[in-house]
């Protein structure tokens, strides 16, 4: 059975505890449903753009955003084609994580069906290459890494499946196990295309299986993304080290942290949630979309003013936004700050 090889470092260690530390403010903050649904919805659009950006895809995130959300766009049909697939990988794994399916072979076969949906031709669909491939530099053109011959891939992938089920990764940490998976299929190369989304969405997969969904508020392909260079080689060092993942691990972990630490810190910024329940009493909250963004402008910036509602709600009159504040002041959450146009209204203390 596949075993991988690497050493806890330092660096894997501080990315360790930076992950656990965000992951236990996070999945233990008490967020309003608005909040929930944002940055649930947040990490989707940023997973399902920067996950085929990547790849090449040509639509901005804006594009990307109206295309999830089911709007039309102006694009080359591929490019919209492979994010409304990887749209459909995110919401498979969401789902797959939620009943605590067992990785199986057919589970990673679907994977690419989802991915490639309308972009390769339906037989080679959810089916392993027949023919060898090489990987090369987008830079120089070089052969940077041979995948396994053809004929072994369906043995590695089950080996790697036999592995992710088996008593040896029950004992490695959830991260660290979802890097090996993102590797090793990677290096497997099982497909003639969308080995990347379906590696990144198996390591998405793990982490949720493995109890590591942290409210589904995070995305790792914007990471990943940033400097698709950097990904490359670390996934490079591996083979250049001899078969160690330690390398590779390190730059994996280090990227949920950075994630994870930027989504703490929304988290927190919005966790006024609990001095609002407080106030409350503890009782349901029944509060409108736009009352909810009424709050955050306020969290995030102080105060609101009368001049500041154009922007805020260009399409809404004035009068109900005023109505919305008014039942806010009621409620306790916000008060009101003078008594002219240019009155402020602020978090109740």
């Amino acid at each position: 059975m596949f075993t991988p090889k690497y050493t806890i470092n330092n660096a894997i260690l501080k990315n360790i505890g930076l992950i656990e530390a965000a992951k236990e403010v996070i999945q233990h903050a008490p967020l309003l449903p608005f909040y929930e649904k944002k940055f649930q919805k947040d990490a989707l659009i940023r997973s399902v753009h920067y996950g085929t950006h990547i790849e090449g895809n040509e639509l901005s995130l804006s594009q990307a955003e109206k295309v999830v959300m089911g709007q039309q766009v102006i694009a080359r049909e591929r490019d919209i084609q492979e994010v409304i697939n990887y749209r459909k990988v995110m919401e498979f794994i969401d789902e797959l994580g939620a009943e605590k399916k067992d990785v199986t072979e057919d589970l990673i076969l679907q994977l690419h069906k989802f991915t490639v949906e309308k972009i390769l031709p339906q037989e080679t669909a959810g089916t392993y290459r027949k023919t060898q491939v090489v990987i090369r530099s987008n830079q120089t053109g070089e052969v940077v890494f041979r995948p396994p011959a053809a004929i072994a891939v369906p043995m590695q992938i089950q080996d790697l499946v036999a592995f992710i089920n088996s008593n040896t990764a029950e004992d490695i940490h959830p991260v660290l196990k979802s890097g090996i998976v993102h590797y090793e299929l990677v290096r497997i190369h099982p497909f003639v295309d969308g080995n990347g989304r379906v590696s990144r969405a198996l390591s998405t997969l793990i982490l949720f299986l493995e109890g590591y969904d942290i409210r589904k508020f995070f995305s790792l392909e914007e990471y990943f993304d940033s400097d698709a260079a950097r990904y490359y080689l670390a996934l490079q060092e591996v083979e250049k080290q001899n078969g160690d993942f330690t390398s590779w691990l390190s730059y994996f972990t280090q990227g949920l942290a950075i994630e994870l630490s930027k989504v703490r810190s929304r988290v927190e910024a919005v966790s006024a949630d609990a001095n609002i329940k407080q106030k409350l009493g503890g009782k349901p909250l029944l509060l409108s979309e736009r009352q909810m963004e009424i709050v955050e402008f306020i969290q995030k910036n102080g105060y609101l003013e009368n001049k500041a509602f154009k922007s805020l709600f260009p399409m809404i009159s004035e009068d109900s936004v005023l109505l919305d504040l008014k039942t806010l002041v009621g409620a306790g959450l916000i008060k009101k700050q003078g008594v002219t146009k240019g009155a402020k209204y602020v978090m109740a203390k």
